[in-house]
């Protein structure tokens, strides 16, 4: 039996995780904004790969500056491709 979670995770829906999957197949730098600690990101980040921990999935990507960040998935309140 699996033991439930007790985080506050909200799923996102499959059709963008599958966005997130090819974007980080085909390199795409994403312009992405996300809520962390009460305060709004505005950035392009380059996606690298996807994580599961602890029953919460994140977002693993490299800032303009080189820096890598873990970007829970229902925190990011809006994704598109960066121009």
């Amino acid at each position: 039996m699996t033991e439930p979670s007790t985080t506050d995770y909200v799923p996102i829906a499959c059709s963008l995780h599958s966005e997130y999957e090819l974007a980080i197949l085909h390199r795409q730098p994403l312009h992405l904004v996300w809520s962390e600690s009460n305060v709004i990101h505005d950035e392009v980040m380059l996606p690298l790969d996807l994580k599961t921990e602890h029953h919460e999935e994140f977002l693993l990507c490299r800032s303009k500056d080189g820096s890598i960040r873990e970007i829970r998935l229902d925190h990011i309140r809006r994704m598109g491709t960066a121009k």
